[in-house]
């Protein structure tokens, strides 16, 4: 449920009032809280999918499957049926002991690790890179051929560098940067020289010698890797270069095979990342021609691996692109020319779901236009007209699984205050069935903490911030109580959804008396590009002075104890937790801040640059979001916390926070992982939650930490 702040005092008022009515509810037990075992207060709901056929779905609830007729109504018992027929299957490629093999026959016999094998789409051959080079093996003939001969460490062919990974390609590749061709004739892949980008050297103290590792890591201002975009037979031969010169400051995204293998489309951006240009590449001869052309005052997002989805008949594609200040769909030729939007106004599409090309209709997953902060499931036509929202309510549509023409899908929704449900619905928007709701029966009857959505007014008065709070149970009218927010922060990174959440964690700092917080900033994707162009050359600024505002929201409205405001995050959520404690150390009276970045020169190019730009074109933004130009201002309490070999953002970003508070004499506490990385897992992970648990019962509780809390 969403409220405005014009009706919250009447909301609050309902609140105290309610909690005599309350006082008759069962309290919630150590099982519960402890263990999360909340049965009977809320129940599994049925699982979806496969389905068998358009209008038929097997739905599975209490150990059983059902086949769902999506025309009726009605549910059977399900059997799976035997398979009567062969069915032709993909082969699947394994590696073992750094050999690959396909449904268990070795097609690869060395001592050397082959790295991300992935089968052709006819099934004839499997590529993979090794030692930095590209290869390919036969499967019927198990003969393995090298693409590429001349991988180092520093020459890269298949294999992504470290910034190309982490930014741009995406973690999921694992460093792939090779590309099969829809018809298994050529692989596209990427030639990194990283001989120009500066190493850095990270070091742990393991063992009697220690740790040293070295990696190709460009920090602002640095040189990047020079690519070359590269396309081979995967039988051998000569590689045709595209036709660009890797000594340009320049960056590439992941490319796109046209359906037909007749084109590679080739992202190509420059280094200010403003103007994103599709090439169209010639396979046989590397020649390109311009395909599209974009630019925009701010950046582009380069990282967008879901930007164009082809038609299957062959006669356009779908471009999702934000450069009005939303990011919708427009309908394209194959040539590259627009024929019309499909989606306009203020709201973001977040999914292109299907396309029914034979009735030309369009299904998408968008931010609300009612709500940012949930999804909904919509249609519309090709030409962009006849635009309808099919789920409904004032509910978080977070999860749909449609049928494979999309005339029916099922939907899970929810809000903050309700807990999901599952129903089925046709494309026209009709509920069919309600299929089940996770609410149990003895949900109110135990006093559960109330969580809510509230939108509260920026000072300028131009946008309405969400902010999901947790109250604290039993709250008592004119106490004033501590506040715990948890934030990422970054650029179009929100974290709020008005969605369901019970939890025993969550619950037990309820009863304890804390006020939970999570808040969204203009900049956190709710308001689309329009609201995170705020951020541009300026990161650190809007995001707290928003923040700022909910904080003396909930002070002056909410019952929130100034004198205990805490912010917790990490990595861009421990930037903002160390720079709420300094800049803003009026608002913010403690922090707990994990894998933070504290000077935006410390991190790496791509990230950085395009939102800041570098130091030569805008060094106040550089120096109003360094934290350590205002250490002076700092007074409160801050937990530091870091991994020591983070290959991210590098320790040496807390090291130097460290310095400055030491030298002028701040009290601070921290704490490394020694063989931590950007997060660590096993009996450090759960230190770590031990560490900030009782930094939240020191400081803000003031009182012993239950037993039944530590991990």
């Amino acid at each position: 449920m969403t409220f405005n702040v014009k009706n919250t005092f009447a909301i609050l008022a309902i609140t105290f009032c309610s909690f005599a009515a309350t006082a008759q509810k069962k309290e919630l037990t150590d099982d519960q809280f402890f263990k999360g075992n909340f049965k009977g207060i809320t129940q599994a709901l049925p699982q979806s999918g496969p389905w068998v056929d358009e209008s038929h779905v097997v739905i599975r609830k209490d150990g059983k499957s059902f086949l769902l007729d999506c025309k009726k109504g009605t549910e059977v018992e399900y059997t799976t049926p035997a398979v009567t027929k062969p069915v032709a299957v993909k082969p699947t490629v394994t590696n073992k002991n750094n050999d690959l093999f396909v449904n268990d026959v070795q097609l690869t016999s060395d001592k050397d690790k082959e790295v991300n094998p992935i089968v052709s789409p006819d099934g004839n051959y499997v590529a993979y890179t090794k030692n930095n080079n590209l290869y390919t093996v036969n499967i019927s003939t198990k003969k393995e051929t090298a693409l590429t001969t001349d991988g180092s460490d520093v020459i890269l062919n298949g294999y992504a560098s470290w910034v190309y990974m982490e930014e741009i390609l995406g973690r999921s590749t694992a460093y792939k940067s090779f590309w099969w061709s829809p018809d298994s004739k050529k692989i596209a892949y990427f030639r990194s020289d990283d001989t120009k980008v500066p190493e850095f050297i990270i070091t742990d103290g393991t063992g009697q010698h220690g740790l040293v590792e070295k990696t190709r890591y460009p920090k602002v201002g640095d040189p990047n890797p020079e690519v070359k975009v590269g396309i081979v037979s995967p039988d051998g031969g000569a590689t045709v270069w595209s036709d660009f010169n890797e000594k340009d400051d320049q960056y590439f995204g992941m490319p796109y095979w046209k359906p037909d293998g007749s084109a590679l489309l080739v992202q190509w951006m420059n280094r200010l990342q403003n103007n994103l240009i599709i090439y169209e590449v010639n396979p046989a001869t590397g020649a390109k021609k311009e395909f599209y052309n974009e630019t925009q005052k701010t950046w582009i997002d380069l990282d967008d691996n879901d930007r164009i989805g082809f038609l299957k008949n062959g006669k356009g594609f779908i471009l999702s692109g934000d450069a009005t200040g939303w990011k919708h769909l427009y309908y394209y030729d194959m040539n590259g020319k627009l024929i019309n939007a499909i989606t306009s106004g203020k709201f973001t599409v977040t999914n292109l779901n299907y396309v029914d090309e034979k009735n030309s209709i369009v299904y998408f997953t968008a931010r609300s236009r009612e709500n940012s902060a949930t999804r909904d499931y919509y249609r519309v036509n090709l030409d962009g007209k006849k635009l309808q929202r099919l789920t409904f309510g004032n509910f978080n549509h977070a999860f749909v699984n449609a049928s494979p023409n999309s005339e029916y899908f099922i939907t899970t929704y929810g809000n903050s205050s309700t807990p999901n449900k599952m129903a089925l619905v046709n494309n026209k928007g009709k509920v069919i069935k309600e299929l089940g709701d996770a609410k149990g029966a003895d949900f109110d009857t135990y006093n559960i903490a109330k969580t809510e959505l509230i939108r509260v007014k920026s000072d300028d008065g131009l946008y309405d911030l969400p902010m999901k709070v947790t109250w604290p149970v039993n709250m008592e009218a004119g106490k004033k109580y501590p506040v715990l927010i948890s934030i990422y922060g970054g650029p179009n990174a929100g974290t709020v959804s008005d969605a369901f959440q019970l939890n025993g964690t969550q619950q037990w700092y309820a009863k304890e008396g804390l006020i939970q917080v999570a808040m969204d900033h203009r900049a956190s994707g709710h308001f689309g590009k329009e609201g995170v162009n705020y951020m541009y050359h300026n990161l650190g600024d809007w995001e707290l002075k928003d923040y700022s505002t909910m904080v003396k929201w909930l002070v002056a409205n909410g019952s929130g104890d100034p004198k205990k405001v805490c912010i917790t995050g990490f990595s861009y959520g421990g930037y903002m937790s160390c720079l709420a404690l300094t800049k803003y150390s009026d608002v913010f009276t403690y922090g707990m801040a994990g894998g933070s970045v504290t000077d935006w020169t410390l991190y790496d190019t791509h990230y950085t640059e395009r939102f800041m730009g570098t130091p030569a074109n805008n060094a106040e933004g550089y120096k109003t979001g360094n934290v350590m130009n205002y250490t002076d201002k700092y007074k409160g309490g801050l937990q530091i916390v870091h991994g020591v070999i983070d290959d991210n953002v590098h320790l040496q970003n807390s090291l130097q926070l460290i310095s400055k508070l030491q030298d002028a004499k701040k009290d601070f506490e921290f704490m490394i992982y020694p063989g931590g990385r950007h997060g660590w897992p096993g009996n450090k992970g759960l230190h770590f939650q031990n560490l900030k648990t009782k930094f939240i019962y020191r400081y803000l509780l003031q009182k012993e930490v239950p037993v039944g809390l530590i991990k």
